[in-house]
């Protein structure tokens, strides 16, 4: 009965003209909600589309819109934080609301707002869609609110006399207080931008001239108050270039830190946010007594490397343990110590420790004045690694391998953690197959964790480079699809691309923030 009425309803008719019928009013319907400037929700983020986005502008003084790709593994992980942000948001009755756009899907707001990569944050401010400002907060929820709240509701707290400046400076281990003349001057205003950005910190605000006099200011003044190291830390506004922003705010990052830093979990996000240029590291077993005393000459030799180098102890059989690897180290090589230039990620070594301050200070400054080479990581490379279609490449070998002028050699730069770099880890040995029996091709990788090269710094995983045979040793970086056909594209045609992809289409991931043991969020 069953088959019989399988064959015979189409031949019958009616459901067919039915389920027609009610898929195109369907389909309509979507339309409509398309073409509607009606606003709906998803746990309390506003859905937008070009249809709408006007009005969320005008009914909300503060918007927060991501522009998100549904394919896009950080938008993914960013929705559920970002939900839980727009609810809190809600539930105090901010003025601040989130909303979310389908950048793939909404191609003329895309293309209004300059969108190339995902996700990306804007906020809206009054209705203004001319003008608006560039996500700057942490990626989590707390941070996503803290960072709307600053800019709902005034960025730094009105003090105005003795008793309550008092209180406010003892409520915290650190607050930034800015003493100005004038709240209405540009001096005032940069500030209040300044206090508005920093949201981990809290800033309170004077203009009473006793209180001016209560802390020994005469002129306008920014001060950090702080319960550990220097009490108070002046940073006067110069009169002529006024309050540079900028300027204020490395200081304020600076200073905020203590003199020597203890690397722990709560510590890692400052350490790494404060952007100081170098990093010395004291790597000690706190559980030895005869160890610790090493922090004496450590600290003493801090003092006059602050803002160019900050010095930092790293506690092996703790937290700083998941460290060890990226220097090619295990606790048993404590105490020792390395300096770590933040830029490149290089990282120094004494030929011989010596941890009192002069010599600690004295091996700095010749790192400064560029008299010491890098110490360079390099694995061992393993028996069968040009056995295989895809070479393993390590520090020692990369040169006569890469530079070999009878090879055209691709490399990939991975990192084992990455997952970028575990998605394309099968279009790579497909390539490697591909031309397993080409002479003239190399297909390679090196895990740039374990291994490091002098002239060469990768600075997101995965990175591929090409190496073309020949004299002098030339390098171009692929930044196509990652796909075996455009992989193969790119070899044919010498290192170059007859046409490359949309940036916004291809996202790497960042390497670990200076040494720390967890990937950039």
């Amino acid at each position: 009965l069953v088959l019989s009425l399988a064959w015979l309803g189409p031949a019958l008719g009616g459901e067919d003209e039915d389920e027609e019928v009610i898929e195109e009013e369907e389909k309509e319907k979507k339309e409509d909600e398309v073409l509607s400037d009606e606003i709906k929700e998803e746990d309390n983020v506003l859905v937008l589309h070009e249809h709408n986005f006007a009005r969320a502008l005008s009914e909300h003084q503060l918007l927060l819109v991501e522009f998100y790709a549904p394919w896009c593994g950080h938008c993914q992980r960013l929705a559920p934080a970002f939900a839980q942000a727009a609810t809190e948001l809600r539930n105090e009755s901010s003025p601040a609301r989130l909303g979310k756009v389908d950048a793939t899907a909404q191609t003329t707001l895309a293309t209004e707002f300059g969108i190339t990569s995902y996700p990306t944050l804007k906020l809206f401010r009054d209705g203004n869609r001319t003008h608006p400002r560039e996500y700057t907060g942490r990626m989590d929820s707390q941070g996503i609110v803290r960072w709307m709240q600053r800019r709902a509701g005034p960025s730094a707290t009105l003090l105005q006399d003795t008793d309550t400046i008092a209180a406010f400076i003892s409520s915290q281990d650190l607050v930034v207080i800015g003493f100005f003349k004038d709240l209405r001057g540009e001096a005032a205003q940069a500030f209040f931008e300044v206090a508005a950005e920093m949201v981990d910190l809290t800033f309170g605000v004077a203009e009473a001239a006793e209180l001016f006099q209560e802390y020994g200011l005469s002129a306008d003044t920014v001060c950090l108050f702080k319960k550990f190291d220097e009490k108070q830390t002046n940073f006067p506004v110069d009169p002529a270039r006024g309050l540079d922003m900028a300027e204020l705010t490395q200081q304020i990052r600076v200073h905020s830190l203590q003199l020597v830093m203890e690397f722990t979990n709560e510590t890692s996000n400052q350490i790494f946010s404060a952007k100081i240029p170098h990093h010395m590291l004291l790597f000690l077993n706190t559980s030895s007594p005869e160890q610790l005393s090493l922090r004496d000459g450590f600290r003493a030799a801090a003092g006059g490397f602050r803002g160019e180098v900050l010095f930092v102890v790293v506690d092996v059989t703790g937290h700083g343990a998941d460290v060890l690897p990226f220097f090619g180290m295990t606790a048993a090589d404590a105490p020792t110590l390395r300096l770590v230039k933040m830029k490149n990620n290089r990282k120094y070594q004494m030929e011989q420790d010596d941890f009192s301050a002069s010599a600690i200070g004295t091996f700095i400054q010749a790192v400064l004045d560029g008299k010491v080479k890098p110490h360079l990581l390099s694995a061992e490379p393993p028996e069968d690694w040009d056995t295989r279609p895809v070479k393993v490449l390590v520090g020692k070998t990369f040169e006569q391998v890469a530079f070999d002028e009878t090879k055209n050699v691709f490399v990939k730069f991975y990192a084992p953690w990455c997952p970028h770099c575990q998605e394309m880890a099968a279009a790579w040995e497909e390539l490697a197959e591909r031309y397993k029996d080409r002479e003239d091709i190399v297909i390679a990788e090196m895990d740039s964790t374990a291994n490091e090269l002098e002239d060469i710094t990768i600075r997101g995983y995965p990175t591929m480079h090409y190496f073309p045979a020949g004299p002098g040793r030339k390098m171009v970086e692929y930044k196509g699809s990652r796909d075996v056909d455009t992989f193969s594209k790119f070899l044919e045609n010498g290192g170059t691309l007859p046409e490359e992809p949309p940036v916004s289409e291809v996202r790497g991931q960042p390497p670990c923030p200076g040494w720390s043991p967890a990937p950039a969020g």
